[in-house]
């Protein structure tokens, strides 16, 4: 699943490619788009210039000059194609936004899981999302309030997003490695001295992220994630592989506590 580092590098790519210029249409092209996007909602957006595109979380909030936001979300496997409006469309095309310049964005995705919606003019979506990674209001202090109301083991805590806006799978079972901190203990007990760490290490991995697709081997250098059974980077003990709250987490038992 794309998580904060790819989405807001997708996002890049798309402002690059649409800002300032106007929609020339906006075809959905797998069902479940076109039940959440009508004929006529798609007609509307037609000659409507690309004001900002805006990253909030893992959603996309594409500004148009009526005031009015496309919101788009990849969920498990999508991403951004920009090329033109001649070429042939991808395989796994879903929708598509063309440009008066014949630029394209086209929202691709293998799994048919990302969404894209219309939303009216003044009225923002309720993302229900908590404060960015390098947001400055995110201190070890507000964030150790947070955990200290959840019981449950940080690592799914982690996952919330209601808690760090745009952290995902991957880079929660990475930071909690850099911050030598189990999975599995509970995120109410964490004290401030490893909040503080965990906080340093989260926003360390976001950092240091390339953008790319961690699933590529020559950009990714991951610490624990997908890496069972291999020698821990740091102390050599094998790592392991649990489940929890039905996701893969990855970590080493000798040195994270």
């Amino acid at each position: 699943m794309p998580e904060l580092p790819e989405v807001e590098s997708a996002v890049r790519r798309l402002r690059d490619a649409i800002i300032n210029k106007r929609i020339v249409r906006v075809d959905v092209l797998h069902p479940a788009l076109r039940r959440r996007l009508s004929p006529a909602r798609l007609r509307s957006v037609r000659g409507m210039r690309v004001t900002h595109v805006e990253r909030r979380g893992k959603h996309q909030l594409i500004g148009l000059d009526d005031g009015r936001t496309l919101h788009a979300h990849f969920r498990m496997t999508g991403d951004w194609l920009i090329d033109r409006a001649t070429d042939p469309l991808p395989r796994f095309a879903r929708a598509a936004i063309t440009l008066d310049d014949g630029v394209r964005a086209v929202l691709n995705d293998p799994r048919a899981l990302s969404t894209l919606d219309l939303h009216a003019a003044n009225a923002a979506p309720d993302l229900g999302l908590g404060p960015e990674p390098d947001d400055p209001a995110l201190t070890p202090d507000s964030l150790l309030e947070v955990l200290s109301r959840k019981r449950a083991p940080i690592k799914p805590v982690l996952l919330d997003q209601r808690v760090i806006a745009g952290l995902g799978n991957i880079y929660a079972a990475e930071s909690l490695w850099h911050a030598r901190i189990s999975p599995s203990t509970r995120a109410s007990s964490l004290t401030r001295a490893q909040v503080k760490r965990l906080l340093t290490a989260i926003r360390r991995v976001i950092a240091r992220a390339t953008g790319a697709r961690y699933t590529d081997p020559s950009v990714s250098r991951l610490a624990v994630y997908d890496r069972a059974g291999k020698p821990c980077r740091r102390c050599g003990t094998p790592i392991e592989r649990i489940v929890q709250a039905g996701r893969s987490t990855y970590f080493c038992p000798g040195c994270q506590e």
